[in-house]
């Protein structure tokens, strides 16, 4: 069995089956579309979501899981759903971004140290600042983050250990000025592109490197297109589960309190799947061959401050969210 099924199909193990699907159309239907594949942590946990919401509304709520990009590429879904074309989404903040500035804040380079600082953070008062600026362009945010876990970078060519190793790495990240910002002032050359295209992408070495969580670089087995992988923690990434707000405003008042409630507890089921996984993921992928390298994130840190990085952040974000966030991680510009 492949490395990916292995771990988390292991994980599966402790969800409830919910199997028996109910015969008769449901009266308010969803579509999810996201990016992941079905075997990631959290694409498992919506399913169990989805079924208790089925159950619990007695079929009247059905939410369909499309992963794997089915209904497009993430810029394509994010403006479907923003029009009502599709009603759900989970997706990473630096591709809600392109449609609300302030849901890259999370992603700023080197900011987060750890879980702790994340979850003071996002599920505190920055967390609901995003919120509050989803929902001026007609979404709605009906969890906390869920967690896609910090970013590792991976290479064809070489290890990242340093800054300099950086420099001119022809690297792949998603479509967000924040992570072209942060990456071409630490001297790489960085080009955003869709994940549905990034495998093919690192296999024709039109790109030499890319980054994401280890849960990610498993499941989409990027480890047979890369031989390297460095433990950067350069960002920490989660993922908002939005919803068109008129798609939300249909549902009667407690079957709405019960979507929202049962998201929210597969959240922190979530949360916590990956944080329990990591190890074992680390373990799959050097046994499949990639190398792994811890990382001093000091330096790095140091570029972006000398560079003016965080000061410039900090002037896109403006004060009041940048407080917010220093906060949690301490002082950064």
């Amino acid at each position: 069995m492949p490395i990916a099924r292995r771990t988390l199909l292991a994980a599966a193990t402790a969800l409830p089956l919910f199997a028996i699907r109910r015969a008769r159309a449901a009266e308010f239907s969803f579509r999810l579309s996201n990016n992941l594949p079905g075997l990631h942590p959290l694409n498992m946990r919506v399913e169990e979501a989805s079924a208790r919401i089925e159950d619990a509304t007695g079929g009247r709520v059905e939410v369909t899981l499309y992963p794997d990009s089915k209904l497009g590429t993430d810029t394509d879904v994010l403006a479907k759903v923003k029009a009502g074309e599709i009603e759900m989404v989970s997706m990473s903040a630096s591709i809600v971004s392109t449609l609300v500035p302030a849901a890259s804040i999370n992603g700023i380079g080197f900011a987060f140290s750890d879980y702790n600082q994340v979850w003071a953070a996002m599920d505190g008062k920055l967390g609901a600042y995003v919120r509050n600026e989803i929902a001026k362009q007609g979404l709605t945010a009906v969890s906390r983050m869920w967690n896609n876990g910090f970013r590792q970078v991976t290479t064809s060519t070489k290890p990242i250990r340093t800054p300099d190793d950086l420099r001119g790495l022809k690297l792949r990240v998603p479509v967000s000025p924040l992570w072209m910002s942060t990456f071409s002032t630490l001297g790489a050359a960085p080009s955003g592109l869709n994940f549905v295209q990034l495998y093919n992408a690192l296999k024709t070495r039109a790109m030499d490197a890319q980054e994401n969580s280890l849960a990610i670089i498993q499941t989409t087995k990027l480890y047979e297109v890369q031989g390297f992988c460095s433990m950067t923690n350069h960002i920490w990434d989660g993922f908002w589960l939005m919803a068109n707000e008129q798609a939300m405003a249909r549902l009667p008042k407690p079957m709405r309190a019960v979507v929202e409630a049962e998201f929210d507890r597969s959240v922190t089921d979530e949360r916590a799947d990956l944080i329990r996984l990591s190890p074992h993921l680390r373990g799959d992928l050097v046994s499949a061959g990639l190398q792994l390298n811890a990382v001093d994130a000091a330096p790095f840190r140091e570029v972006l401050q000398k560079a003016g990085y965080y000061a410039e952040w900090r002037k896109k974000y403006g004060d009041a969210p940048w407080r917010m966030l220093e906060d949690a991680v301490g002082g950064l510009a």
